[in-house]
């Protein structure tokens, strides 16, 4: 990519009356083409995104429900995409563009909304109320410190719209323009409406079961105590454990005064 070709807001204007595509589009074609506009025309129709933006205007009120169930039956995904006519609906490359939606949602954690322009304002207020507060920019200048929160909140936003992701087959390209892509194919205005994404087990506060207790509880015994561990009296010292016997503990048998012990005699009685 040639990030440092100039875009002239007249060329964008102009590729953009020329093809239909969205402006950004148009920018990056632009962008990518060094200012070029027969380039630039000949890379947006390539991406498929060559007259998407006028389409976009269009009702589309048919379309499919579809399903994902990710393997391990632990994540579940519901989606809506809406096109024109039932005709598209029931073609395979939309119902694979549905499909691939559905796993994207399935795949992407953080996702919760289909754009960023469906973002509620009490959620971007939120994220920047939480930006404001942090640390690193406690001692920037305010005017810097609106900038980086600016592009901290956008890039945020940005994580948790589906339309931004990189398409999880395909990183060169978001999930918009695998979109757009299908709109300039099949012809008509295609919209992600709406999904919704299940978690096994997701929200449900887990407790540690104590199965002894279950068990001794179904078969109507009591639960084993604790053995209790005797304390030691009061104003005196508690028993320690035995140690082992050392030599001036040994008692011995003692021996009569004056009578000293016998000894045995190596001589035979005769």
């Amino acid at each position: 990519m040639n990030t440092d070709a100039r875009v002239d807001a007249r060329l964008v204007k102009e590729l953009r009356e020329k093809t239909g595509a969205g402006m950004m589009d148009c920018k990056k074609a632009l962008e990518e083409s060094g200012g070029d506009m027969e380039k630039a025309i000949t890379w947006l129709r390539q991406k498929g995104l060559a007259g998407a933006a006028k389409k976009a205007s269009r009702v589309a009120a048919e379309g499919i429900v579809d399903s994902y169930i990710h393997f391990g039956n632990r994540i579940g995904v519901l989606v809506e995409v809406n096109c024109e006519t039932d005709f598209v609906a029931r073609n395979e490359d939309f119902k694979k563009l549905v499909q691939d939606i559905a796993k994207q949602i399935a795949a992407c954690q953080n996702v919760e909304y289909v754009s960023v322009d469906q973002i509620p304002a009490e959620v971007v207020e939120r994220e920047k109320a939480i930006e404001m507060g942090k640390e690193d920019l406690a001692k920037k200048p305010e005017n810097i410190r609106e900038k980086i929160v600016q592009g901290r909140i956008e890039k945020r936003l940005k994580e948790l719209s589906l339309l931004d992701q990189p398409f999880i087959k395909d990183s060169s390209i978001t999930v918009e323009e695998l979109v757009k892509q299908h709109i300039a194919k099949l012809g008509e205005n295609i919209q992600v409406r709406r999904f919704v994404r299940f978690v096994l087990g997701e929200g449900i506060e887990k407790q540690e079961a104590d199965f002894a207790a279950e068990v001794a509880a179904q078969a109507g015994l009591k639960p084993a105590e604790p053995p209790q561990v005797a304390e030691p009296v009061a104003d005196q010292p508690a028993v320690e454990a035995a140690a082992e016997p050392t030599a001036e503990a040994v008692v011995t048998e003692p021996v009569a005064e004056g009578k000293p012990a016998k000894k045995g005699s190596s001589k035979k009685k005769k």
